[in-house]
């Protein structure tokens, strides 16, 4: 590559874009990167400082809570909080919302992340990774009126979505409504340096992700879906891959193409994923790759949130595979 640009050159490029540029989204992007390069070396020594495995602890989601992953969520609270750009900041590891106080330095946007996704593979090495998204408070709503309820608001209102995935290399993959760029972390000078520029997800993919441990929890209509792709009758089978991990199973699907299925089962009869910190931000980075992503009845950039923790059936990825699970679904009777 003769050429390299790095994060921050492209965030300062794109300020012109944007009609409400006052500097804090730079601000805000410049300590959720430095958070990330924090969280990624604690991630490449966690063997070696005790800090990997559970802390005993479970967190609202009734999971176990592990190490790492309060410290990716002390990291980032941290971080926004005292950013100067932030109004609110919601996780998935925490029961409501924060609120930065009004006499605090404080911001327009409100950002919501799921820490450490695929935390229950630390443990094992596998990739593991942070999701966001960010909102822009409305110029016109004061700050005393915020509150839970007014954070909540549909995937189309997002300003920026993206995740860190830290692995055998640590990526950023983001994007501000102008398409989707990955950028890797070059260890050596501390830069994250675009490699990925203007992603876009192939129509069809070679494979599909979902978790056949829940088969026989689905309904009819969902094992049929799996079915045309690893059982299909006009065309060869696709390749299951399943990491665990869903930011590592979003990012091979969003570079080589396919779908991922998460759907409601018995045991989750409103789907497992949540919305706001893991659903829609990765639909948002989807649909500007030219992908799809629903809950199997509607666009999840449409649903509004009933709850700040609300779950969601999620089916994702290339748009003509996403296509052929709702064709499924409709002749089904199950849209």
């Amino acid at each position: 590559m003769s050429e390299v640009t790095a994060i921050e050159h492209l965030i300062m490029s794109q300020r012109r874009w944007s009609p409400h540029a006052t500097g804090q989204f730079t601000s805000l992007m410049h300590d959720l990167i430095l958070s990330a390069k924090i969280i990624s070396r604690n991630v490449n020594q966690a063997g070696l400082v005790d800090i990997l495995g559970a802390t005993g602890s479970v967190n609202v989601q009734g999971e176990q809570v592990q190490k790492l992953d309060t410290f990716a969520n002390n990291t980032l609270v941290y971080r926004m909080q005292s950013s100067g750009a932030v109004c609110a900041v919601g996780s998935e590891e925490m029961a409501e919302p924060f609120f930065v106080p009004e006499n605090e330095p404080h911001g327009h946007y409100a950002i919501f992340f799921d820490p450490l996704d695929g935390s229950s593979n630390i443990d094992v090495g596998v990739s593991i990774g942070t999701i966001f998204s960010i909102f822009r408070r409305p110029d016109d709503e004061n700050y005393w009126q915020l509150s839970p309820e007014a954070l909540m608001r549909p995937g189309t209102e997002q300003v920026a979505a993206g995740y860190f995935l830290y692995g055998s290399s640590t990526m950023l993959v983001y994007s501000t409504g102008h398409g989707v760029n990955g950028f890797t972390l070059d260890t050596g000078i501390g830069e994250f340096l675009l490699t990925h520029p203007n992603i876009q997800i192939p129509r069809i993919g070679k494979y599909y992700s979902t978790n056949h441990g829940y088969f026989n929890n689905w309904d009819p209509a969902i094992q049929k879906a799996v079915h045309s792709f690893n059982r299909p009758v006009d065309m060869p089978p696709r390749s299951l891959r399943y990491v665990g991990s869903l930011v590592a199973d979003f990012h091979r699907t969003l570079l080589k193409g396919g779908v991922y299925l998460y759907p409601e089962d018995t045991k989750h009869p409103r789907g497992k994923l949540r919305l706001m910190y893991e659903a829609s931000p990765m639909a948002f980075l989807a649909e500007q790759a030219g992908g799809k992503a629903t809950d199997g009845k509607q666009r999840i950039l449409d649903i509004v949130p009933s709850s700040i923790h609300m779950r969601t059936p999620l089916i994702i990825g290339s748009a003509d595979d996403v296509d052929q699970v709702l064709e499924i679904y409709k002749a089904e009777g199950k849209e």
